[in-house]
């Protein structure tokens, strides 16, 4: 978990930099990282003891809709990327918890106790002091971000009933897949050749988030959830240092209020699902 978050940010601030400061379409960014993501799970299915059989699936729709919700995900955070500071958007990104705790309802049956709901109910204040870390009008980039929370959240619940049946490189072999298929279509509109030294951010961006990807599906594979959490908001972290050093985005203290609601309340949530599963 501590490398899938340090190198799922350290790939969200090459992103930031090929959209914000190199001018690429977001979509194009998505298309090369998933591109190459496609092939490493082709290689790990060649080498794996079952050989390329190991990518049949019985559960394609399963497959497709996980797919969906990432391919959201996925632009929508590269949007907020693009338009609000790194640590902004990351620390949005984090309160995925919340929703997730909310669809559990409707989408895994869960009962959600009182002391939770209120957990919930201030986490949404801590998004909205990040969202609004000088009292303007919420940003756009805001709003993105938080639309890529609520959909990373249905791409979690969607992996965890897929993980039980299929592997970490199937799940990414179909999920890239399906991004190189809908977004290839959308590179006649938006494809602009990068130069040496951008191929190589682009291949960094790609190895990164398969990477990261790998780790983070394996973390869920071995580890508890509540014990992970702590780890994944090491991300945080990187964020802060990375926006600093990089762009100069210092974060306020209203940003910083947020960030430690949402981080509290997240904590708690994952914590009281985990001893209401034992009971």
């Amino acid at each position: 978990m501590l490398a899938s978050s340090l190198l799922l940010v350290g790939m969200d601030g090459v992103v930031k930099w090929l959209a914000h400061d190199q001018g690429y379409h977001v979509t194009q960014i998505a298309f090369l990282r998933y591109a190459i993501c496609f092939f490493i799970a082709l290689a790990m299915a060649r080498m794996s003891p079952s050989g390329l059989g190991s990518l049949r699936t019985r559960r394609l729709p399963g497959h497709l809709w996980r797919s969906i919700c990432n391919l959201i995900t996925m632009l929508t955070f590269y949007v907020a990327l693009q338009l609000i500071p790194l640590p902004n958007a990351v620390s949005i990104g984090l309160a995925t918890p919340i929703f997730m705790t909310v669809l559990s309802i409707p989408l895994l049956g869960e009962k959600v106790s009182f002391s939770r709901w209120v957990a919930v109910g201030a986490g949404f204040v801590g998004i909205l002091l990040i969202m609004r870390p000088e009292g303007d009008m919420i940003e756009w980039g805001s709003v993105s971000a938080l639309v890529s929370a609520v959909f990373w959240a249905f791409t979690l619940v969607s992996s965890r009933q897929l993980s039980s049946s299929e592997a970490t490189h199937t799940i990414l072999f179909y999920y890239g897949m399906t991004v190189v298929i809908v977004l290839g279509i959308a590179m006649f509109w938006f494809w602009r050749t990068p130069d040496f030294h951008d191929a190589l951010l682009f291949l960094t961006v790609g190895i990164a988030g398969t990477a990261g990807q790998f780790c983070l599906n394996q973390a869920f594979r071995y580890g508890q959830v509540s014990m992970l959490a702590p780890l994944d908001y090491t991300g945080l972290v990187w964020a802060v240092l990375l926006g600093a050093l990089v762009w100069g985005d210092l974060p306020t203290p209203m940003m910083l209020a947020g960030s430690a609601i949402v981080v509290t309340c997240c904590l708690y949530v994952l914590r009281s699902g985990r001893d209401s599963a034992k009971e």
